[in-house]
């Protein structure tokens, strides 16, 4: 019988997909579940899993085509059972189809075994088909030895024979363009402005340095900085609601609940995972979803319903190193927070000059509904909450 995969439904807010990479081609079996083809969206890396048992039969898109919800993709002849692998030649030790090529031509490159293919990213894999790279003895530097697209990149790389100063074009994913396309999209309709303020972290810092153990013990999750900013963000937007609005049309929408994206860099592009009702949150399901969130962004295993929505984003540059920048806006939100790299500077405190873990934050907001004046205090609120983390708890 034959079994027609077809393109998932996509959300209202993805037009369409590209066909990114087939797993399997015509006349290899398939089992139940085993991607079979990934399909790239403006947001996510879509795996498409085979339904039933059986073997390839045809391939009806191919990859770098546009395929929109419910378009045919493949068709596969269910319970059929391939042919057997090709086996190497007793005599020469070449595999059945060296054997076969014609005397003279260039050997194929050698693809890499079932377990070392697993490790790669869709991206990745993409990177090495194209230059028909051998990356079966090469070790990743991903989560869990995941081999990643610029591991890939640099291996053809290193591998390349000496010569004049090489180039290289590869086309942008969806996600980049995506990216791309809203970053400019908020330069272009938002009048963005950019506050700054610093805040002096050693009452934070004090608290992780003496409750880490007990808190990793009880919560069993790490006691990080970017729980402590989103409850000092939260308690910021309660009490400067038109950060936290938006504007549309000419109307602006005061959102009566604070779902907060927190930025994640991985190896296809930038990913702002939300926090829903993150007003709600303790720091331990703040520290927890957050590690959830990013691990899947970097796995590839996100979700789109995980980076849809979101009232405000925080980014943190800080983990790169960066002292100082400003944050775009991620549209229709109205406002974004930069975290900063902490630095030890010298401070004046009560009359003494200390060194104190300082870190510049910084608030781009669409001037268009935002003043300067809400804008400021919104950062003041922030570093009160977090230089005196009592006022969180105290509800001041």
């Amino acid at each position: 019988m034959n079994i027609e995969v077809k393109v998932p439904i996509l959300p209202e807010s993805v037009a369409d997909a590209t066909v990114a990479a087939w797993h399997k081609q015509p006349g290899e079996s398939i089992y139940r579940d085993e991607n079979l083809v990934d399909l790239e969206t403006d947001k996510v890396v879509l795996e498409v899993p085979s339904p039933v048992d059986g073997v390839i039969g045809k391939i009806v898109c191919d990859t770098g085509a546009t395929v929109t919800s419910g378009e045919l993709l493949a068709v596969i002849e269910e319970g059929a059972v391939a042919d057997a692998p090709e086996s190497a030649d007793e005599t020469t030790g070449r595999s059945t189809a060296e054997a076969a090529a014609p005397a003279g031509a260039a050997p194929a490159a050698v693809s890499a075994p079932a377990a070392q293919t697993e490790k790669l990213s869709p991206a990745a894999r993409r990177v090495a088909e194209e230059a028909g790279a051998d990356v079966s003895r090469l070790a990743g530097s991903g989560r869990g030895g995941r081999i990643t697209k610029g591991d890939v990149i640099h291996y053809v790389r290193q591998g390349a024979p000496a010569g004049p100063r090489p180039e290289e074009r590869i086309k942008m994913t969806r996600l980049r363009s995506r990216v791309a396309e809203r970053m400019k999209q908020a330069q272009n309709t938002a009048a963005i402005l950019t506050s700054f303020n610093e805040v002096d972290l050693k009452a934070v810092m004090d608290l992780r340095r003496k409750y880490k153990d007990a808190f990793q013990q009880e919560h069993d999750v790490k006691l990080g900085l970017m729980s402590f900013f989103v409850q000092a963000v939260c308690d910021a937007l309660r009490k400067y609601p038109i950060v936290n609005a938006s504007l549309e049309g000419n109307e602006i929408v005061y959102h009566g609940f604070q779902d907060i994206g927190i930025a994640v860099s991985t190896e296809r592009g930038l990913m702002v995972p939300i926090l829903r009702n993150a007003q709600h949150l303790s720091l331990a399901d703040a520290e927890r979803a957050i590690r959830e969130f990013a691990g899947k962004a970097r796995d590839g295993r996100i979700a789109l319903e995980d980076l849809q929505g979101g009232t405000f984003t925080i980014t943190n540059g800080g983990t790169f190193g960066s002292l100082l920048s400003t944050p775009l806006l991620n549209p229709p939100q109205s406002a974004i927070l930069g975290m900063h790299a902490i630095k030890d500077r010298p401070v004046v405190v009560e009359g003494k000059i200390l060194a104190r873990p300082m870190m510049f934050i910084a608030l781009s907001y669409d001037h268009r509904i935002i003043d300067g004046k809400e804008a400021v205090l919104f950062l003041v609120a922030v570093k009160e909450a977090l230089e005196d983390p009592a006022r969180l708890l105290l509800g001041l």
